[in-house]
């Protein structure tokens, strides 16, 4: 808590300034700070985490070998051929040559981002607070306009690929003609159906993520506080926060396996009419 202490005004902070410190975006405003902002820290974490996935997969590729693999290339190995055998048995074909790669790469740089959950944030204050007054906020998928930006992207892709297979006039036939019928009269219920449909596998896709990891990053800070109580708040504090990080541990590779799926299934289902 020192270090908390230091970057905030109250020498003794309150629940509410504790958690609302850290909750707090390094903003800043486009313009006249109407509606557009950049949140500065999910940005440079986000593109940090891009460049680490980026230069790891370099390094492995670089060190690679055509015999018996290392154990880090082995692990490399076995996590993408499990992430290719799952798309394997959702798409048929060739169409997976292009759906395994962008898998791989979804999960893993969202397995990063999810991962800076178990850098403890005062430490993360503490780091930063230089740069902003209340430090960065450094789990850039607890920041709802990451997991939107996310979930927005595989969207485009969910539609793009749909008129690539369908051809724009055979989507926009399936979009007032499915799945009711053609008549003329169906047309405004059908529109109605898949606009209904179109908008919420965007939403359902990034608040799934966005909501699961901030519980987390909320609870570990009820963690710090109660630890920061005295003696007796640590006794409790320290084993339930080692089991919090383990069970979070789960959650943090579930959501980011979760986000890959359910990208490969939309993108799937684009390829389908109804």
């Amino acid at each position: 808590m020192t270090e908390l202490n230091n970057s905030m005004a109250s020498p003794n902070p309150s629940p509410a300034e504790y958690i609302g410190h850290h909750l707090t975006f390094f903003s800043k405003p486009i313009g006249d700070g109407g509606f557009w902002t950049l949140n500065v820290d999910t940005i440079a974490v986000s593109v940090l985490m891009g460049a680490l996935g980026i230069g790891f997969f370099w390094w492995v590729a670089r060190s690679a070998t055509a015999g018996v693999p290392g154990k880090l290339q082995g692990l490399v190995e076995f996590v993408f051929d499990k992430i290719d055998e799952n798309v394997r048995g959702i798409f048929h074909g060739d169409r997976h040559r292009f759906v395994a790669p962008l898998a791989f790469t979804v999960f893993i740089w969202v397995l990063l981002m999810n991962s800076m959950d178990f850098i403890p944030a005062d430490l993360g204050a503490a780091v930063t607070q230089n740069i902003s007054e209340h430090g960065f906020r450094l789990v850039p998928t607890a920041d709802v306009n990451t997991t939107f930006a996310l979930a927005l992207t595989v969207w485009v892709l969910m539609i793009g690929t749909a008129i690539k297979v369908k051809g724009l006039g055979g989507f926009f036939h399936e979009l007032f003609c499915a799945p009711f019928g053609s008549h003329p009269a169906l047309w405004a219920l059908n529109l109605l159906f898949n606009l209904v449909e179109y908008i919420s596998k965007p939403l359902s896709h990034s608040l799934r993520l966005f909501g699961n990891i901030y519980a987390g990053e909320i609870i570990f800070l009820l963690l710090w506080m109660l630890a920061a109580v005295g003696l007796a708040g640590s006794i409790f504090a320290i084993p339930l926060a080692l089991f919090w990080a383990l069970f979070h541990l789960l959650i943090v590779l579930l959501q980011a396996y979760i986000f890959m799926m359910l990208t490969v299934v939309y993108i799937q289902m684009a390829h389908e009419g109804h």
